[in-house]
């Protein structure tokens, strides 16, 4: 349902009990909102059968050779880390360039400051892994800002609260629906800008790229923008580190791109580098990815449906000889 299609009511509806939560664990000490935040989640586990499903449903696609036990570890740790987020989210409001290493420690910073030396601005290859909200709102605090491509919510008031959160630390958001123009002024000034690129994707906008051994509909921005104007690379993502008690932003070296003389190939080829990227990131930390999304819901034409709507079945399995590994042309 698009903005226009929605009554005021429903958006206040929605936004109250939002607002109470977010103010109330705003004022909590950090460490109370981040529990209150985790018992949140793992109550959603047990009663969101929905995404439960669809967790389930993922992880049997992407790792078969894991247990139920194991997939069911994994899926109580995604919850369990989707409150957390919620918990420090709320804290972002109390952040100071003073405070912000008790909480994110940099490893790799060497690799950002290489590209960043160049000039041309940074690409900041990211997904949902982690508290990802903290992982902009990080390295801007740390004096690094950036830009960053989000989708509009469809409820106006709460995408006026949570923006007013992202951006306290000097951050700027980029509606992705109009980004082309501002993004190319950013990286010629020299800015920094952050993509999410591991979110399913409509067939009109991405192209399908092997994730987990199953084509996924994965966006072309970053390629685009990468080619169009050399600016470099970088993986960064923020995790937790359970022995630290904090999170890590980790910078992995840039990104070399791929040039083979046909444009039109080089979005196709680069943008299945990048989605592999995530991919080695969501099998290092696969309790911090969100596997409740429906990453695999855009199919290539002709392939079967994996996901069921939802009602109280499982989502749907391709068969052991399917055409899962097939990765669809532009």
């Amino acid at each position: 349902m698009s903005r226009s299609q929605r009554s005021p009511l429903r958006n206040w509806l929605e936004f109250v009990p939002v607002w109470l939560l977010l103010k109330t664990l705003t004022c909590a000490p950090r460490a109370v909102a981040i529990a209150t935040g985790q018992i949140v989640g793992r109550t959603a586990y047990y009663l969101h059968a929905r995404l439960r499903r669809t967790g389930e449903g993922n992880l049997l696609m992407a790792m078969p050779e894991l247990t139920a036990k194991a997939r069911k570890r994994i899926l109580l740790g995604v919850f369990r880390n989707l409150g957390r987020l919620v918990g420090e989210f709320s804290q972002l409001p109390k952040l100071t360039r003073e405070s912000i290493a008790d909480i994110v420690v940099y490893e790799g910073f060497e690799n950002y400051a290489r590209a960043a030396r160049k000039g041309r601005g940074v690409l900041l290859l990211t997904g949902h892994i982690g508290a990802w909200e903290l992982c902009a709102f990080a390295h801007g605090m740390y004096g690094h800002r950036l830009s960053f491509l989000t989708r509009p919510l469809d409820n106006p008031l709460m995408e006026r609260l949570i923006g007013q959160y992202r951006e306290l630390s000097g951050n700027r958001i980029i509606d992705k629906n109009k980004a082309v123009k501002p993004v190319l002024e950013i990286l010629k000034r020299g800015g920094d800008v952050g993509l999410l690129i591991d979110s399913n994707t409509l067939s009109d906008q991405g192209v399908f790229c092997d994730f987990f051994g199953i084509p996924a509909c994965s966006t072309i921005g970053l390629a685009v923008f990468a080619l169009r104007t050399e600016a470099p690379v970088v993986p960064g993502f923020l995790v937790w580190d359970e022995r630290l008690q904090k999170h890590r932003l980790c910078f992995e070296p840039e990104v070399a791109l791929v040039r083979t003389g046909d444009f039109k190939d080089e979005v196709r080829v680069n943008t299945a580098l990048f989605t592999k990227v995530i991919e080695e990131q969501v099998r290092k930390y696969p309790d911090q990815w969100l596997w409740v999304h429906k990453r695999w819901h855009t199919r290539p034409e002709g392939e079967p449906e994996l996901y069921d709507s939802p009602e109280p079945n499982p989502p749907k399995l391709l068969p052991a000889n399917s055409k899962r590994n097939a990765v669809s042309p532009l």
